[in-house]
């Protein structure tokens, strides 16, 4: 009976220490963060006039959301064409750099210069391309006005003529299909100005090869057969690997994203090449026109392979740094265009 009280006892004091217990004190609930907001200043680049000033911009704002509020403000500057920059003489901010990450405090000041009208790249790279294949299947048809009148429609006898114009027309009806769906242009636009010096270039350099090689006069390369050979497994090879390298430079970024990437070689064998050069869609490109040369002995080809080469280069070398300064692991021995060389 004893045991049994003190056992009682014990329960009703625990009962009674639990009611006595102070109940936890409910916790206060989190003050918000405070969001800093930012005050932008858009100001004419050339004039220095204060074009407009934007007040509680939010501190996770893009670039491209201050271009959309300055073009609610004007109309006729819509993002494409609009060009913002901290200092005058500093590049081009990008349209995914956002707000608070800026070198600037609460107050920034953007400088806005207008770049004019803006075609997106797909339409520019359809129409040089277009032309290029129109121009020349019009000389290789021998179309009233080119040549002499009794030259009118009729065709060549020498079969490298009609083989010249199958090459030609397969790389830009292969570029064409490229830019419709291959290509993932990361540059959404580019002045329309620019259409006019891209194929004004590319049009009349082919009207200018088309000339010759579809001439009547035109004679065949000097070692004959085994030239135009060489010349064309050399193009039809170059061709391939081109259209290899756009392919795995394409599954190297998903749709929609502006994120950069290494890129490495996949299994495909003519990717390989990626071990030694940063840009061999340019290489091959490079070899496609040089076999193209060696195919049809013909001077202003011969012109046009050393101006392409020129220009991929520069494209080629501003690429290749572009590699470097984004990433620290990038391999080192790979070069430019030409491997070991450039």
């Amino acid at each position: 009976m004893d045991v049994l009280a003190l056992e009682a006892k014990n329960v009703n004091g625990a009962e009674a220490e639990k009611k006595s217990a102070p109940r936890p004190k409910p916790k206060a609930p989190k003050k918000a963060k405070r969001i800093v907001y930012f005050e932008v200043e858009i100001v004419d680049l050339k004039t220095r006039e204060k074009l407009l000033l934007l007040d509680k911009v939010e501190p996770t704002a893009t670039v491209l959301d201050i271009k959309a509020l300055f073009h609610k403000a004007y109309p006729k500057w819509y993002p494409a064409r609009q060009s913002l920059r901290l200092d005058p003489k500093a590049k081009c901010l990008r349209d995914e750099e956002v707000l608070q990450t800026l070198p600037v405090g609460t107050t920034a000041s953007f400088y806005f210069s207008d770049l004019g009208p803006q075609l997106t790249w797909g339409t520019v790279f359809l129409t040089e391309c277009a032309g290029p294949l129109i121009i020349y299947l019009m000389f290789y048809f021998r179309l009233p006005f080119i040549y002499s009148p009794k030259y009118d429609f009729t065709s060549s006898k020498h079969w490298i003529v009609h083989l010249a114009c199958i090459c030609h027309s397969f790389h830009y009806i292969k570029r064409i299909l490229e830019t419709l769906f291959v290509h993932r242009i990361s540059h959404g636009t580019m002045p329309l100005r620019n259409i006019f010096k891209n194929c004004g270039y590319y049009w009349c350099t082919a009207a200018w090869m088309a000339y010759y090689i579809n001439h009547p006069l035109y004679t065949p390369p000097y070692y004959g057969q085994q030239q135009v050979n060489t010349g064309l497994y050399i193009f039809l090879f170059c061709q391939v690997g081109n259209f290899s390298i756009h392919v795995a430079l394409r599954n190297l970024k998903s749709p929609g994203s502006k994120t950069k990437k290494i890129p490495y070689p996949t299994k495909n064998p003519f990717t390989w090449i990626f071990w030694l050069v940063s840009c061999p869609n340019y290489t091959y490109e490079l070899g496609s026109w040089i076999g193209f040369t060696v195919m049809t002995q013909c001077v202003p080809v011969a012109f046009f392979t050393i101006v392409a080469f020129i220009q991929m280069t520069v494209w080629a070398k501003g690429k290749h740094r572009s590699y470097l300064k984004e990433f620290r692991d990038y391999p080192t021995l790979r070069s430019s265009i030409l491997p070991f060389i450039l």
